[in-house]
């Protein structure tokens, strides 16, 4: 039946839970990004940490990686599958009131992760370290989210479920059980908790997680971000929306059993081990598909990438993205693996893929958000933003050129066998040579900061510019044709 203009524009979209996360992510962006510099810094020179235990590298890493992972992108995540549901579905975000409760309650997990990672307060699991009350709050939080989001799937106005959508909806449900699976504990108290489980298997779960909150968190809920602000950035179609139906298909099924290649060597059994491998290498062909479909929706626009630095973001992103995606299942080929594994080549195969491809395309994202959701018809500065997209691309290029030939000569130098069947090198000599590859390191983190610092500035001049020229504006929900 058809919907009448009337009836499609007797709400408008709630865009204040929007405007909330979009600018905590900037600030977010800003902090989690410092702390990374910070712990660069004290690897190049170590007396950094002032001899104070708060400041230290252990406890400091962690928290780098919460924030830039959790209240960084999750931020980014919130705000744009806020913004492309309601879009997409021409309807108003559902449960207002939880909307708003899972901006607070992100918030308040950010907060009590700064505050219990420097007191040493940790579970010890990779990109899990939050403490067991942490946890149910994250989940309280998340399922909130997926209520949300899918009732306003329920109440659309439209038939059909545009693919970003799909990709954010995966997102939602395989990190909930992603987190309740491996969050799974036994508390001794409310600082403390034994895992659920023991050993292999406590092993085997953590990077059945780690790997796919990097699947699904970093990766699906970007590709949702992709396929919406592309085309609309570039103003043009997605170049094979068939292609995009079978890249999430393909890629959700094969991301979940990826997990087992970060344990090659260790007492995993060999069979999953290779299983894994196995399953990472298959990745490659959804991973690309997903890159070509984003890079070629500028098929006969090109030229804009000269005039847009906004969709350079947004493109050259996706390039890391092919870079990282290639890259992963090389790595996780076992002769590969043995010369890669716990050198600096892992940091910077993260951080092309954590920089590279979920940084700027966020940044990207939220240059499109900002002078939209506070009335402006573009961002204050558009050198600012140019400035930014250098500084951003020379900075991730110092830094993983850095860390990938320290991790290759550390590999190398821990492989080397003299005649006499002893070791050439002691592991403080490959520290020693790395050293130089970490002040680059820093170097390219500096600039990526001082782009994020730039992007920060440029957000509240067009913020206050918004506020200055009256009311934050509400925006009327389009009457689709049909229905």
């Amino acid at each position: 039946m058809s919907l009448t203009t009337a009836d499609a524009q007797s709400g408008v979209y709630n865009d204040k839970v929007v405007r909330q996360f979009a600018v905590m992510a900037v600030v977010w962006g800003v902090v989690g990004m410092l702390v990374g510099v910070i712990i660069a810094a004290q690897l190049t020179w170590p007396a950094l940490n002032l001899g104070i235990e708060w400041l230290s590298y252990g406890r400091l890493r962690p928290l780098h990686t919460n924030a830039v992972i959790f209240a960084f992108g999750g931020c980014v995540l919130f705000a744009t599958s806020y913004y492309v549901v309601q879009r997409t579905c021409h309807t108003r975000l559902a449960l207002g009131k939880l909307a708003a409760f899972t901006f607070w309650g992100w918030q308040l997990v950010i907060v009590l992760a700064a505050v219990t990672l420097p007191l040493g307060l940790t579970s010890g699991k990779e990109y899990a370290e939050l403490i067991w009350p942490i946890d149910i709050l994250i989940a309280l939080v998340w399922v909130s989210y997926g209520v949300v989001f899918f009732a306003t799937i329920g109440t659309r106005k439209v038939r059909h479920i545009y693919v970003a959508n799909w990709f954010f909806g995966a997102m939602i449900l395989t990190v909930a059980v992603l987190h309740v699976v491996n969050s799974a504990a036994l508390p001794t108290g409310w600082l403390h908790a034994y895992s659920a489980y023991a050993g292999v298997q406590d092993a085997m779960i953590q990077w059945w997680y780690g790997h796919n909150a990097v699947g699904f968190f970093l990766t699906a809920g970007f590709l949702g971000i992709m396929y919406y602000f592309i085309p609309k950035q570039a103003e043009r179609p997605i170049y094979s929306y068939r292609l995009s139906i079978v890249h999430f298909w393909a890629l959700i099924f094969t991301y979940m059993w990826a997990g087992p290649h970060h344990l090659h060597y260790t007492a995993l059994p060999d069979w999953t081990q290779s299983l894994g491998m196995v399953f990472s290498l298959i990745l490659l062909a959804p991973s690309w598909g997903g890159m070509i479909n984003g890079i070629m929706t500028l098929s006969g626009a090109w030229h804009k990438l000269r005039d847009d630095p906004i969709l350079r973001f947004l493109i050259v992103s996706l390039s890391f993205y092919g870079m990282s995606t290639f890259e992963g299942p090389m790595m996780s080929i076992k002769t590969v693996n043995a010369l890669s594994h716990y050198t600096d080549w892992t940091v910077g195969h993260v951080h092309s893929g954590a920089l590279g491809w979920v940084g700027l395309i966020s940044m990207g994202a939220l240059y499109y958000l900002i002078p939209r959701l506070f009335g402006q018809k573009q961002m204050f500065s558009k050198p600012a933003i140019e400035w930014h997209f250098w500084l951003a691309c020379i900075g991730i290029v110092l830094y993983i050129a850095a860390m990938w030939i320290a991790g290759v000569m550390q590999g190398l130098m821990w492989r080397a066998i003299g005649e006499d069947g002893m070791l050439v090198y002691t592991f403080s000599e490959s520290v020693r040579a790395s050293y130089p590859f970490y002040v680059i390191r820093l170097l390219g983190g500096v600039l990526y900061l001082g782009g994020m610092l730039i992007m920060a500035w440029n957000v509240w001049m067009t913020i206050r510019q918004g506020l200055r020229a009256g009311d934050v504006p509400s925006v009327k929900i389009p009457a689709p044709a049909h229905a």
